[in-house]
């Protein structure tokens, strides 16, 4: 195995966006890291839960929760890494019987919302933090403000009826169940511009996995963003859930994700739909969602051998180095 555990490195040099946020954002770019070190993250702002919400409400902040995460997964895997890593992760817990003002915030929101205060610039300070944790690539904001994520979720009332309720704040729609019509709010706010950069450089653009609706999509929500994405040269790689079928996704199939794709962003084409075929019920349907973005489909064993829906970094950077390799 190479030193740091990374791929052989023949793709070294290709120019990498990676969209999206969470857990999911973090698991590309965990991959993503061991191919290269052009690689720009560019993640959402729309969260609004635990840390990052209370930080977001007291300080007027970008919800700084999913840019530690991806600045974490760019930590290289050496002592100095795998300690800052843990670091940006650790979060405070008060002595039983006490209430804390730190309670559940992770130092590395405090480390960035200290670094923005200082240097009064969102880009510099997260540039800042990359620069002392060692991190392979950029992490960005999709944009310059904090977002709101809103959408409709369906409920039944007592006699069975349904109805449609208007749910408000990406920690509570995550969770509410089936989701439709998702918006944001300010539906026209500032792109970041060094975000639209990188997507106009970038060689390749690898959007997912992720919660789709919180993470994935809104960025296809933000219109500025959205017009740099349907316009880059680069080419444009979904990658799929292990979990098809999470909170906010109940009841769709992996073609329906790709639906939901062509359904708000009818102009955004799509090269490549990469899944692990354990999770694709029907091929046959999942390939033809797929042909009407105008993507092939790559299938591969990405997910991890424990039987959780994770995806392994060695595996999920062996297929990109495929990919980027074959297209």
């Amino acid at each position: 195995m190479p030193a740091a555990g990374r791929l052989p490195a023949g793709e070294s040099g290709v120019k990498v966006a990676a969209l999206g946020g969470g857990h999911g954002l973090s698991a590309s770019l965990s991959a993503l890291r061991l191919l290269t070190s052009n690689l720009t993250a560019v993640v959402t702002v729309a969260d609004d839960g635990g840390s990052s919400g209370r930080l977001r409400q007291e300080l007027g902040v970008l919800p700084p929760g999913d840019l530690r995460m991806a600045l974490a997964a760019l930590c290289d895997d050496t002592d100095w890494g795998r300690t800052w890593r843990d670091v940006m992760q650790h979060r405070f817990t008060s002595r039983e019987g006490v209430t804390g003002s730190l309670d559940n915030h992770a130092l590395g929101n405090l480390l960035i919302v200290t670094l923005w205060e200082l240097l009064g610039d969102t880009v510099a300070g997260l540039r800042w933090a990359g620069a002392l944790l060692g991190a392979r690539g950029e992490v960005l904001p999709m944009a310059s403000v904090p977002l709101t994520i809103e959408g409709q979720v369906k409920f039944h009332a007592p006699d069975g009826t349904p109805f449609r309720r208007t749910i408000r704040g990406q920690a509570t729609l995550a969770k509410a169940g089936e989701v439709e019509n998702v918006r944001l709010v300010p539906h026209n706010a500032p792109a970041c511009p060094e975000a639209l950069a990188a997507i106009t450089q970038a060689d390749w653009v690898v959007l997912g996995p992720g919660s789709w609706y919180t993470s994935v999509l809104p960025h296809l929500l933000l219109p500025e963003l959205r017009t740099a994405l349907c316009a880059t040269a680069a080419r444009r790689l979904i990658t799929m859930n292990l979990d098809i079928n999470d909170r906010e996704a109940t009841g769709m199939n992996a073609a329906d994700h790709l639906r939901v794709i062509a359904r708000y962003a009818p102009e955004f084409g799509v090269d490549v739909v990469l899944a692990d075929p354990a999770g694709i019920t029907d091929v046959a349907e999942f390939t033809e969602a797929a042909a009407m973005i105008g993507a092939e489909v790559v299938f591969g064993k990405v997910g991890g051998s424990g039987g959780a829906a994770v995806h392994d970094p060695l595996r999920l950077a062996a297929a990109y180095r495929d990919i980027f390799g074959d297209n």
